[in-house]
Parts: C-alpha cells; sequence; structure tokens
C-alpha cells in the first residue's frame, strides 16, 4: 500500500508574495491552479492512503470549494475530514478559520472513522480511520514545545490501546525532529518509516524533520521518499508499506 502525507497550506503557495501586502497575507489567497496541481501530484502517485494537513473545507478563500473533496473525486477515494481546532474554541466562529481542517483520503475499505481531540493546544483534531488491517491516526501537532509532548502523551493512550497495526502521520512541528519524540516512540511501539532522517521543510531548502509516518511493528516499510515539491510550504511524503500478519499460536499448533 502507499502512503501520501502533504501539509497543503490551503493551496495558498509560497514564495515572496505570499506576505505582501502583510505577512501572512497569503493565506487569504487561495489558488485553483496550485490546488490542481497539487491534485496532479498526489494522483501520479497512485496512493492508496493520503493525509491532507492544512486543508480548506469549503470557505469564502476557495470559493466554498471543499478541497478534500475535491481532491478525493479525482482520486476516486472515499474522505473524512474536520475542522482541526476543539467544538468549543473561538476559531468555530472565525470565517476562513474555522473551515481549516485536516482530511484523510482512502480507496481501500474503511470499516470505522473516529474523530479525537486534545485537551491542550489550538489545533486539537486526531483523525482515526480503521482499515481492515490497519488504523491510521492523522495529527497537526502544537508550535508549543510543552503542549505538544501532552499531546504525545494522549497519543500514547490511543495507540496502545488499539486493536490493529497503527499508522501515525502528520505534521508533528518537531524543530528537533526525531529527537524530540524518541521516548514517545517507544513508549508506543513506534518507529519512524523515515529511516535516513529526510528533511521536510522548508519546502525549498529542507532544513528540520517535521512531517512523520511512524508505524507499528507489525509494519513492514518498503519505501520512504520526501520529493522535491514545492506547491506548499512543506514537501510531501510518500511511504510504500505492507501488512506483516501476526502468527498465533493457534496457526503454529495447525502447521
Amino acid at each position: 500500500m502507499r502512503l501520501v502525507v502533504y501539509n497543503i497550506r490551503y493551496a495558498t503557495g509560497t514564495g515572496p508574495t505570499f506576505h505582501l501586502p502583510l505577512p501572512g497575507a497569503g493565506y487569504l489567497r487561495s489558488s485553483r491552479r496550485i490546488l490542481d496541481d497539487i491534485t496532479q501530484f498526489i494522483r501520479s502517485q497512485e496512493p492508496d492512503l493520503v493525509g491532507l494537513i492544512e486543508v480548506d473545507t469549503g470557505s469564502i478563500r476557495t470559493g466554498m470549494l471543499n478541497q478534500a473533496e475535491h481532491i478525493a473525486r479525482r482520486l476516486g477515494h472515499y474522505t473524512t475530514y474536520e475542522c482541526k481546532y476543539g467544538a468549543s474554541s473561538i476559531n468555530q466562529m472565525m470565517p476562513i478559520v474555522r473551515k481549516q481542517g485536516n482530511a484523510i483520503l482512502a480507496a481501500p475499505h474503511v470499516t470505522n472513522e473516529r474523530f479525537h481531540y486534545f485537551d491542550t493546544g489550538i489545533k486539537r483534531l486526531i483523525i482515526e480511520l480503521e482499515l481492515d488491517e490497519v488504523c491510521v491516526f492523522l495529527v497537526h501537532l502544537s508550535l508549543k514545545y510543552r503542549q505538544r509532548q501532552q499531546q504525545l502523551r494522549s497519543l500514547h493512550d490511543l495507540i496502545v490501546a488499539s486493536p490493529k497495526p497503527v499508522i501515525l502521520a502528520g505534521d508533528f512541528n518537531t524543530f528537533w525532529g526525531t529527537n524530540e519524540i524518541f521516548l514517545f516512540m517507544r513508549a508506543a511501539g513506534l518507529r519512524s518509516a523515515n529511516a535516513k532522517g529526510l528533511l521536510s521543510f522548508p519546502a525549498r531548502t529542507p532544513r528540520v524533520e517535521l512531517d512523520f509516518v511512524l508505524v507499528s511493528q507489525d509494519i513492514e516499510v518498503t519505501d520512504f521518499r520526501i520529493p522535491d515539491v514545492r506547491y506548499s510550504d512543506h514537501r510531501p511524503i510518500v511511504c510504500d508499506f505492507r501488512i506483516q500478519r501476526r502468527v498465533t499460536d493457534d496457526h503454529l499448533t495447525a502447521a
């Protein structure tokens, strides 16, 4: 199976003009051309699963176009998405901002989907998508170190309770890379699919490892790469994997 993880920055693009006429003004200008470029790139990878971070689910910025549904239609995928802020957040009352979310797109059969929320941080959403053989969690962690650590503690409890092998993916905002999540991975029984420590941010000249795919022991990573794609401020992740079937005592006895 192939997983693509991409922080698409609401298809607002990159470059110096993003900060004109004011710093961050580009967040108010989504580009259909950039969205189509992102969609075409994702299609070219022929993914089974797609994790989208910073997706607009239909604000005035995109002309009410839901970017998650738009990309899913082009791929022929199922999609689930939600606002990344908690239900009681003041962001839920703000135009444009209340339509900022994350999404998972899936070609395989989906057996269940759940939305969890962190107790701390501004970005609180955890999307859990359950397939026949694996549970996929998608997150966008806090920019603040202390809040990230509290969020990781909550993730630990969700992951160890999963009855199936786990993939945890997303934008972790870990400015110290794998070192920052080393103890979390050990405690949760996860390892990074990015064995070479490839960097993903910023897209033009990556200097830090912010975006991760973490997998449990029953998942074999067969390929991992970060293509030089610059439609967003992050580069996308492409990860190929397969589920290793567990050998139970009953199977051993039967054999």
